[in-house]
Formats: structure tokens, sequence, C-alpha cells
């Protein structure tokens, strides 16, 4: 059934993405039109709109017999043969090229002894027959997001919630029915389930699906894993368990703040937040969710951070290329964040979190990329555990309440309580106990008045 004109304008609105590529013209080499449906047809399908700009606008466009001819003798060229309707449909009194992508069942596809790959909204080149092999292994494990799951109900597990601010981030039009954006999305398999991906990233509880698919936040005293003093486990929608996952660090890294005239106050980080982003969200969107033995873990001693995942260095990008070139195992997942503008330029994140961390004066993070993929930051020396600070020992919750006066002395009982995510009655239980223990003290009303870490006066 071919896409409509209502089909084409909601894709066209939703801009360029995983499952989405335009072109204002057909390029002058019609074989990069052809490089970008391999591409899609070694990864979840897609379609190709010819006439539309790099602005989402509906330009129309005009193939002559000759062109047309040169574009289907190049989708020819494709290795196995790939059945690609390539038809035009009026837009607004404009024609537009659709060429709809099906997701290959003989992948890996290839051209002219490549092949290209979807990564976010572009497409890549991988050309050793090591990587190729590596890169799409055994039949049926060639990306976990793209795999169904056939008991998730939309009714009872999507987030729908959670969808409405996707909708938003991602700028889709208000109009657009939610159907027609999971359709876009090809959130379905070709027989309307969703998909391993789509649970991941929508569903309310996706570790109830997949037991592993959480992040577990554990601090221990001292700088071994001998004394665990703080253990989390998050799960929910990928992007809730990114949330968890910094708040959780929020409230057991120092946290200054720059307060420059009368505009917002500036959160300065013990190590950068963008870097932190930046790494949570690469562990979920990279980690192989086939290792059913590993979580992503995120691991605080008193000189450093880890930030593990299952799954070391994607096979398809060589040691010597790792930081300049992206290549995800989760390109559905990669490509949903990229909607939420979670993700940049495709290849430069490992670059952006070693510039943040060299402008921060901090050492060199490490990279582990082997068995497990890890990124270690090294912490200064304010980092030393607060408690050892004040010659006292502290609870953990009571340690994180301390921590959050510390980061901003104007905080009340319940942005504590969710910044820690505990009851109000926990944090005036522990707010009591460190008055007991002379350690901070209330100046003024509880309405108005702030906190005083004793020490520091």
């Amino acid at each position: 059934m071919q896409l409509t004109e209502t089909d084409i304008k909601s894709i066209a609105q939703s801009g360029e993405g995983y499952n989405a590529e335009f072109k204002v013209r057909v390029p002058a080499k019609v074989k990069e039109l052809t490089e970008e449906v391999c591409a899609f047809a070694n990864a979840a399908g897609g379609v190709v709109l010819l006439g539309v700009d790099d602005n989402n606008e509906i330009r129309g466009i005009e193939i002559n017999n000759k062109k047309r001819s040169a574009i289907q003798n190049s989708l020819h060229q494709i290795n196995p043969n790939l059945h690609c309707p390539f038809y035009f449909v009026e837009v607004g009194g404009k024609q537009i090229g659709v060429i709809e992508v099906p997701s290959g069942l003989q992948k890996p596809y290839t051209l002219s002894g490549a092949i290209y790959v979807r990564q976010g909204a572009n497409s890549q080149k991988i050309i050793s027959v090591e990587q190729m092999r590596d890169f799409f292994q055994q039949s049926g494990r060639i990306y976990f997001d793209e795999g169904s799951c056939n008991n998730f109900s939309f009714e009872s597990d999507f987030d729908k919630e959670f969808f409405k601010e996707f909708r938003i981030i991602a700028g889709f039009s208000p109009a657009t029915e939610d159907w027609q954006i999971i359709r876009n999305l090809q959130l379905l398999d070709d027989v309307n389930v969703f998909k391993n991906g789509s649970v991941l990233f929508f569903g309310k509880q996706p570790e109830s699906y997949f037991e592993k698919a959480v992040i577990r936040c554990v601090a221990f005293e001292g700088t071994d894993k001998v004394q665990i003093i703080d253990d989390k486990v998050w799960g929910g929608p990928l992007m809730q368990q990114y949330r968890d996952a910094l708040r959780w660090l929020k409230t057991k890294l120092s946290v200054r703040y720059i307060i420059e005239g009368s505009g917002p106050r500036k959160e300065v980080w013990e190590i950068p937040e963008t870097a932190l982003k930046e790494s949570i969200i690469n562990a979920l969107s990279h980690r192989d969710y086939y290792d059913k033995g590993g979580r992503t873990m995120i691991e605080l001693f008193d000189d450093q951070v880890e930030i593990t995942n299952p799954g070391g260095l994607v096979s398809a990008i060589l040691p010597e290329e790792f930081g300049t070139k992206s290549s995800s195992r989760n390109p559905l997942v990669f490509g949903l964040f990229q909607r939420m503008d979670m993700v940049e330029q495709v290849g430069s994140g490992i670059r952006r979190i070693k510039t943040d961390i060299r402008e921060a004066g901090l050492p060199e993070p490490v990279f582990k990329t082997k068995g497990m993929f890890t990124i270690v930051f090294r912490r200064n020396k304010l980092g030393v555990k607060l408690g050892v600070k004040l010659g006292v020992k502290l609870g953990v919750n009571e340690q994180n309440v301390f921590n959050a006066i510390q980061n901003n002395p104007d905080v009340t009982i319940p942005e504590m309580a969710k910044l820690i995510g505990v009851s109000t009655t926990s944090i005036e239980n522990n707010l009591k106990k460190l008055k007991d223990k002379q350690i901070i003290k209330r100046v003024g009303s509880d309405k108005t008045g702030h906190w005083v870490i004793i020490e520091n006066e």
C-alpha cells in the first residue's frame, strides 16, 4: 500500500531520523541515493523522500525518464536483490518522489562490496570482511532493539505520559495522531507488534520484559569495593533511568553555584555534568541488551566514578577509530534519543567528553573497551566523602541530605525528598539526626529561612 499525501506531510513534518531521509533533488551521483537505501535495508527499513529539503519543506521535484531509469538501475545494484517501491505522490500540487525501503530479510545487503548501516539520522559505510562478519553476527541476532516483544500491550504497558513529552520535545505537530507517529518512527514490526527498542524507550517497566535493562548505582566507602554505602536500581523507560541516575549522582558529587548578576545561577559539578550526561546516554544506547548477565552500572568511589555497560567497543569500529566514528548496537534506541536532542553529531560524543574534562582541569578519563565498556572519571580532592571530612559517621540518607544542603542552602524538604527519592518523613528524620550531631542548623523560619553547615561558620 503506497504512502498517501497525509502520510508524506506527516513524515516531512517529523523530520529526518533513523527511518527517514530527505533529498531536495536527486544527487549528481545516483549511487549516493542507493547508499541510503542500502543502509535502511540493513536496519529497520525507512523511506527516502525526493523533493523535501533539510528544513522539512515540501519543494517538489521533477525527474525525467532518463534519471528515473538511472535510479532504478542503481537500486538493482544492491545485493542480494531488494524490492523497493519507487513512485510519485502529489502533495499540495507538487510531485514528491518516494522510495520505500523494507527492513531486509537477507541481511547484510551490500553495494559495490560495502555494507551501509543507519546510525541515527546518518548512514555509514563499513568495508572490512571482519567488521561485516562481526557487525551482523549470526542470523537472528542483528539488532536487539529490532526484535519483537510479543507480549507488550499498548493499553497497559505503554507510557503514554512520557510519549506526550517525547512528542513535544521531538517537535511533532499536535495535529498528528499518536499512531501516525508510532508508524513513522517504525516502532512496530511487520505484523504490528512493538519492537524491543520501543519497549525499552516507551515501556512503563521494560525490566519486566528484559530483566537486566536497568541502571544500578552503587556508592562505595573509600577507594575499593569492600563497603557499600548506597545501592539503588533504577528501572522504567530509558529516559527515566537516565534522569534518575543523574539525580543520584548529583546527591553524591560536590556541586557549587555561580551567580552572575540577576541571571539564573549556574551549577558547576565536580565532574562536568555534560560529560556524565553523555556517558550515561552512551551506556543506554550502545549496551549489549543480549547480555542477560550484566546491567548498566554507575560505581562511585572516593577517588573516581565508573560508568559501565555490557558489551565492549562495537566491532564495526576499529580501535584506532575510537572517538571519531560511531556505530550503535541499538540504532532504533539511538535514533529516539537523537529525536530528543540527547545525541548530537554522530561520532563526536567521546571527543566532547574529553574536552569537557580537560576544560574542568581534571585528569584525562580512562576508556576500557574490551568485554565491558567502561568510562573512568577521576575525582579531585574535593570529592572525598563528606562524612569523613566532618569526622563523623553519616548514614546513607544523612549524607544525601547533607549533600543537598551543601549544594543549595535554600533547598526545601519536599525538594530534598524528590531529589533523593525518599519520603518527606525520612528527610525530616535525617535532618534531626544532623542537627543532633551539630552538623547543620536552621536559620530563620521554616518558610523563609535557610540551612547552615555549622563547620562552615
